[in-house]
């Protein structure tokens, strides 16, 4: 079975929101592109990439992302984005060439047991003392798509990380304390830790 974020019409339905005039008006991406750049991710893969949103952001990043739809949307806007499989034949797939990996609203679609081995695929190409990010929506964000499979929060996130055998180094919740997660649709679990072996 085809998880439907991996359809045409789900790549079309982010364009529409991308795309909406309050959206743009107000820019309310300022803030989420404040916090990726505060996190200095340098040459970052971004698993799950969609059509580009955090990728347009990254001075170095590389997307990949199953739905073919969205890889083509994210190329017309000029990105470095592949399928998984045109990726891995491609130069930049090579052993320990990311200071980064993100993995910003991906796990929630997939699961737990997915997420480990997604990021495990990839873990090789992550630097010593590299960073992975992960940023997963909290309660008002995950209830707000059906495509969204399994509520991953802080603790779940530690068992992400744990199972990699990496080094955390932060989490937090933003742009509001965690106490506005069921009330603020925008609000979400960040996660970072580090490739220390």
């Amino acid at each position: 079975m085809v998880n439907s974020s991996q359809t045409k019409e789900y790549a079309d339905r982010l364009v529409r929101l991308q795309q909406s005039p309050w959206k743009r008006l107000l820019d309310v991406q300022a803030p989420y592109r404040w916090n990726l750049k505060r996190l200095k991710p340098g040459k970052t893969l971004d698993i799950g990439c969609g059509i580009g949103r955090n990728l347009i952001n990254l001075s170095q990043g590389v997307g990949i992302d199953p739905n073919t739809r969205a890889i083509e949307v994210a190329r017309s806007f000029g990105l470095t984005a592949y399928t998984p499989e045109d990726f891995e034949n491609s130069p930049d797939y090579q052993q320990e060439f990311y200071d980064s990996l993100l993995l910003a609203h991906v796990a929630e679609h997939i699961g737990l047991d997915s997420t480990i081995s997604l990021i495990g695929r990839y873990l090789n190409l992550l630097k010593f003392n590299g960073k992975l990010i992960i940023i997963t929506p909290q309660e008002a964000g995950y209830q707000s798509d059906v495509t969204h499979t399994e509520f991953i929060d802080f603790d779940k996130l530690s068992t992400i990380n744990k199972a990699l055998g990496l080094l955390e180094s932060r989490r937090y919740s933003f742009p509001f304390p965690r106490i506005f997660g069921k009330l603020f649709r925008y609000n979400e679990f960040v996660f970072v830790s580090r490739k220390m072996a």
